[in-house]
């Protein structure tokens, strides 16, 4: 038989736990709940790749930035040995000056081609006038004719003769821009602002054209991919309003759009969804962020870090209270760099 203080002991204890779960369930099971209209979905923070490769085969010689360093648009991040392609533009460039001293001379035998042109043009038509006086016979004028047309053939000669060194010109010139640009492409340069993501190169290895030097994240495109059941996503249009709320920073909403919305549907990647929501097929949408958000957090702008996105679905939707707090885009300094738990502190 149970003593009346054990019993009174467990009712209280039953008590206590009872009003823990509706505590929770007010708390968290509420703070779940999504008004009609606002779709979620778990995801990560991702960025485009960029690939900095080679254009032409030749020798790394510097690789001028690390993993983890933040590139801004036109710095240089490596450069490629460039010897033999600046010999090339010197022979490039002798070929040039040589033809333009045959160009000199061919356009002076076209000039005295046509000087000789003119002087027997000229005397055809007083032979001509002479004849018409009967005081040059009609041989003479066929062999002043004869002049004249041998001295038109030489013209036109002289000008194929120039079109041609001219072509040659046009050409070596062509030749010299074409390795010129490949030895200004020998210093590869960042595209956009980003973070270095691999090093895939060091100095002195011999790359094949199009060899991978580095791949660097493209910041100004940052956006956390959701899946959504068809029934969310034939009602989520390009365009529309989403939040996204960070594990790391979850009393911030950041402000997005929808940027992509999957044709197709596929099953969740495992890192992405439970195994149950893995079990059926979904549609990929894409959050991204603004970018004048992006870039005045850009130091603290990593991916690979877990979240939850939130969609409207209808635009008269409105956010719950914890979606209302967003980080600002005005300007003013960007906040100083925290560390990451997702990255163990490396940037």
């Amino acid at each position: 038989m149970q003593k009346p203080q054990t019993v009174a002991l467990a009712f209280v204890l039953l008590l206590v736990a009872a009003s823990g779960g509706t505590y929770a369930y007010l708390k968290f099971g509420k703070a779940d709940a999504l008004p009609a209209g606002i779709v979620t979905g778990n995801g990560r923070i991702e960025a485009t790749e960029v690939d900095i490769a080679s254009k032409t085969a030749g020798r790394l010689v510097s690789v001028e930035v690390g993993e983890g360093d933040l590139v801004t648009k036109g710095q240089t991040l490596a450069r490629m040995d460039t010897v033999e392609l600046e010999s090339q533009l010197r022979a490039a460039k002798a070929k040039i000056a040589e033809a333009e001293q045959s160009r000199n001379a061919s356009a002076f035998k076209l000039s005295q081609a046509q000087s000789q042109f003119d002087l027997a043009d000229k005397d055809l038509e007083r032979k001509l006038v002479l004849l018409g006086k009967g005081f040059v016979s009609d041989q003479a004028v066929d062999s002043q004719r004869l002049t004249r047309d041998s001295a038109k053939a030489s013209v036109s000669a002289a000008e194929s003769t120039l079109n041609s060194v001219q072509a040659t010109i046009d050409n070596a010139k062509a030749e010299a821009d074409r390795i010129a640009q490949n030895i200004a492409d020998a210093t590869l340069t960042a595209p956009k602002d980003g973070r270095v993501l691999y090093r895939l190169a060091e100095p002195g290895e011999v790359l094949a054209a199009g060899g991978k030097v580095l791949t660097v994240l493209d910041l100004s495109d940052v956006y956390m991919t959701v899946y959504l059941p068809s029934a969310d996503a034939a009602r989520t249009a390009i365009g529309s309003e989403g939040r996204i709320l960070l594990d790391i920073l979850p009393d911030k909403a950041i402000p997005g759009t929808v940027s992509f919305v999957s044709p197709q549907a596929q099953y969740t990647p495992k890192q992405v969804e439970i195994r149950s929501e893995r079990d059926r097929l979904m549609f990929r949408v894409k959050i991204s962020a603004p970018k004048e958000l992006v870039k005045r957090y850009l130091p603290l702008v990593k991916t690979g870090i877990t979240g939850v996105g939130y969609v409207k679905t209808d635009a008269n939707a409105v956010w719950p209270d914890r979606l209302q707090s967003e980080l600002t885009t005005a300007p003013g300094p960007a906040p100083a760099a925290a560390t990451d738990p997702s990255t163990n502190g490396k940037p």
